[in-house]
């Protein structure tokens, strides 16, 4: 019996930014809420794009959004009201039309508080279709990066 062949990317491409907790996002213990952190993911992914050229903007330029449909989160540490936290957002390659996020949250003393990860896929803006293949504009983004060979 033959084994499906494993893909592997080629190079890990990653953006950190800081956010700093706003009194609004604690609980009354003065906690981050856990449903902020996919929050968090989205001020991480939108740093990413911004800093890419891959932003939610560029793409809607290209006639495209990428709704996200799968999202998780795991929960190690706590972070609190005024806290100056670390998001990594961290791109993983895929032959498939979808963009994959992992993101890894540090508390200000480097302590790793959460991790996660969001699932995007293609939509076209004119058609609302789902896009079965890679679209153009992200192929030559993936080309830019060394992710694709010409």
């Amino acid at each position: 019996m033959k084994r499906k062949t494993q893909f592997k990317p080629k190079k890990e491409i990653t953006f950190t930014n800081e956010i700093r907790v706003r009194f609004v996002e604690t609980d009354p213990l003065g906690i981050v809420w856990h449903g902020i952190y996919i929050q968090y993911f989205e001020d991480g992914r939108e740093a990413f794009g911004r800093h890419h050229g891959i932003s939610y903007l560029d793409q809607k330029d290209k006639g495209f959004a990428s709704p996200i449909v799968k999202s998780t989160s795991e929960h190690k540490l706590p972070l609190r009201y005024g806290d100056v936290a670390t998001i990594k957002t961290i791109y993983i390659d895929s032959p498939a039309a979808k963009m994959i996020f992992r993101y890894e949250i540090f508390n200000p003393v480097g302590e790793l508080v959460c991790t996660g990860e969001t699932i995007q896929v293609f939509v076209a803006l004119d058609s609302g279709e789902l896009s079965l293949t890679i679209p153009e504009f992200f192929k030559e983004w993936k080309k830019k990066e060394g992710l694709l060979d010409e």
